[in-house]
């Protein structure tokens, strides 16, 4: 709008004011917008005022647990299905102790793109995936396919990349839960020493939907055409991390959902090891980005008016000290990390704190035209 002749700048700051207005409004009504059926009734409300998470996400105690099976052949599992195959399913018995020793069956079913390919990780990504019924009364209750997010070659990858996705639900409830696991993996072959490991256990994407009261959306939209206050968050928190490895129109570490109450559909992101917060040593950006390191930032959202993000702004500005205590107080990060990571936040902070950084990080003229697979926006 800066860019219109003079005659138009009174109709640009109307519009802006408007915007912002709309805006503002909107933001204090995420929470509180009640939800009406059809026959005009209300149902549950939107926000904060979710359902409570299953039993397994409704701590963030780390859980421990085994996992028996044949691993020789979990490991080397590495080759990607063709679409339609039928998935390579491993036997295993997973075991825990509650009040009483626990042993639930499950198939360990290999997934993943990049993290799967054993030139990448040294274990590969897993799929839990147990029979009906088996879990009812057990902490794995109402489970059926559960991602493990596994190491991949350090451990402490595994709790940064978790304490990521706290910080995305210090946002929004609109978000995937995570629980830390230590996990023992042992081979019930006896090729492989048993070993025991950090992983992630991630909600469900349906579970997400369920608890948010919204739906699963299928087809392909650019993040241009998704809810404004949702995306515009999402790709500031994406900024702040770091993270260029994600894209909505090729639904590349992205979900996307409807929520009756608002016109256009929403976006929740997830898969956050190639961010420059966790800053894993086999992370590297996409090329045709032309930055050096995943440490680099760059905006790859919409380009929305500076009365948009100055509202998301303020909302990072209040969560600052949540998200500094996340890092600080986490006894399983090294030191050197914690310090890294304190000043890399600070680098984002002066950035939005400051007017003309903030435009040129959000609203310069970026190539948002580059074709890269999984990566357009």
């Amino acid at each position: 709008m800066l860019c219109l002749a003079l005659s138009h700048r009174w109709l640009a700051v109307l519009l802006i004011v408007g915007y912002s207005i709309n805006v503002s409004a909107a933001f204090a009504q995420t929470d509180t917008t009640a939800r009406i059926e059809g026959n005009g009734k209300k149902k549950k409300q939107s926000g904060s005022h979710t359902s409570e998470p299953r039993p397994l996400f409704a701590t963030d105690e780390p859980l421990s647990f085994t996992l028996s099976s044949q691993m020789q052949r979990v490991v080397r599992d590495r080759t990607k299905p063709a679409p339609k195959a039928a998935v390579v399913r491993h036997p295993a018995r997973l075991m825990y102790a509650a009040d009483t020793a626990v042993t639930l069956p499950v198939d360990l079913v290999v997934r993943g793109n990049f993290r799967r390919d054993a030139a990448n990780c040294l274990f590969p990504p897993l799929y839990l995936d147990f029979p009906k019924k088996v879990v009812k009364g057990t902490v794995f209750a109402k489970q059926n396919k559960l991602k493990l997010v596994t190491h991949c070659r350090d451990d402490e990858y595994v709790v940064r990349e978790y304490l990521v996705y706290k910080l995305y639900n210090q946002l929004t409830d609109l978000s995937f839960k995570a629980r830390l696991a230590q996990v023992t993996y042992l081979d019930s072959a006896g090729k492989r020493k048993p070993e025991t490991h950090w992983g992630i256990l991630l909600e469900d994407e349906d579970d997400v939907s369920k608890r948010n009261h919204v739906t699963v959306y299928k087809n392909r939209l650019k993040a241009a055409y998704t809810d404004t206050l949702n995306m515009a968050t999402l790709a500031v928190f994406e900024y702040m991390i770091g993270n260029t490895d994600w894209s909505v129109v090729y639904r590349h570490n992205i979900k996307m959902v409807v929520d009756s109450t608002r016109p256009r559909p929403l976006a929740i992101p997830y898969d956050f090891d190639h961010s420059g917060l966790v800053n894993a040593r086999y992370a590297k950006p996409a090329e045709q980005l032309n930055i050096e390191t995943v440490r680099d930032r760059l905006y790859r959202g919409p380009a929305y008016p500076m009365a948009v993000l100055n509202q998301v702004f303020a909302r990072f500005r209040a969560l600052k000290p949540a998200f500094y205590a996340l890092i600080q107080q986490d006894k399983r990060l090294s030191s050197n990390y914690v310090k890294e990571t304190v000043y890399y936040l600070d680098g984002f902070y002066k950035t939005i704190d400051n007017p003309e950084k903030a435009r040129a990080a959000f609203l310069s003229d970026l190539d948002r035209s580059v074709q890269i697979r999984g990566m357009n926006n």
